[in-house]
């Protein structure tokens, strides 16, 4: 029975509805958002796992049969898959560590004060917003040795040995999309990195200067250890949009030349919407959904492993 104080300090029997009522407001005032994410998140996640185990091809109208395992045994004998796996290491490392590295150097100068600073830093925030299919387009126009201007200064500085477009050569062509993502992919980086340094409290870095600790010393024994919670979580996000963003590589190279620029996000595109095998391409996404969440759990285990070494 439950009982609620009176103004005269007699208890007053309240009705077991009530309680009910007001022990459930909370998640009835949440249901709308909880129903949306189920039904935009979860549903389409649930059927696209199920679509790995049957086969779904959308010009065989006798498909979508039960057929278990069928996809990942065709899939652990797929060299192309093994190496769209292999390109997505090497574009996913070389985009981060480049965004990243950059991105530090950027936060750095932009947290000098200098004059005209917020104009520099509403400018180092312009490439990400800029659309990733119109970033791809203009990339691939800037490579192109007809209309673009970038392979006759690669020629003039004796980088190459003829004004070519990179990502028509099979040895050459990753980095054209890797340079793009990192132009597109900079901003995240500064502007997160740069928010963390401008929380770090100055006297630290006033009482290192008395002490005679100089600028690497600062940054080794200041920065970088406050600096650390943000620099694993923003390397977990970017590691893992990378890893699923084939824009720049569909619109700029389709995977070529020879498949030296495909990677699994890509791959999956040309499964599911060039040969229309949904139940092969969600195979795939399974087996890069299990990788991305391991490589996750690592992450968040050497962060919490270095947070308690502190």
């Amino acid at each position: 029975m439950a009982y609620a104080a009176h103004h005269d300090g007699l208890p007053v029997r309240r009705p077991l509805m009530k309680n009910i009522a007001d022990g459930a407001a909370p998640y009835l005032y949440s249901a709308p958002a909880l129903i949306l994410i189920v039904t935009v998140m979860l549903v389409p996640l649930a059927l696209g796992v199920s679509y790995a185990f049957r086969d779904i091809q959308l010009l065989n109208p006798f498909s979508g049969a039960f057929i278990g395992l069928d996809h990942f045994r065709a899939l652990s004998q797929d060299q192309a898959f093994y190496r769209a796996l292999r390109n997505t290491l090497w574009w996913t490392g070389a985009s981060v560590f480049l965004q990243f590295l950059l991105g530090l150097v950027l936060a750095l100068l932009l947290d000098k004060p200098f004059y005209g600073r917020g104009l520099a830093q509403a400018l180092v925030f312009l490439p990400w917003a800029v659309p990733s299919f119109l970033a791809g387009l203009n990339w691939s126009w800037l490579f192109n040795p007809v209309v673009g201007p970038l392979p006759h200064w690669f020629y003039a500085l004796g980088i190459m040995s003829e004004p070519s477009n990179i990502l028509s050569d099979p040895q050459l062509a990753m980095w054209g999309p890797i340079i793009a993502n990192v132009w597109w992919g900079i901003p995240f980086f500064a502007i997160t990195l740069l928010a963390a340094l401008q929380a770090i409290p100055r006297d630290l870095y006033e009482a290192a200067s008395i002490d005679g600790a100089g600028p690497v010393q600062r940054f080794l024994s200041i920065t970088l250890p406050f600096l650390a919670p943000t620099i694993a979580i923003t390397i977990l996000l970017r590691t893992v949009w990378i890893s699923n963003f084939a824009d720049l590589i569909i619109v700029m190279t389709n995977g070529g030349p020879a498949d030296r620029t495909q990677i699994v996000a890509s791959y999956i595109f040309t499964q599911a919407f060039k040969r229309l095998d949904f139940g092969y391409a969600s195979a795939i996404a399974l087996v890069l959904l299990a990788l991305l969440l391991a490589y996750s759990m690592l992450i968040v285990i050497l962060r919490q492993w270095l947070l308690s070494k502190d």
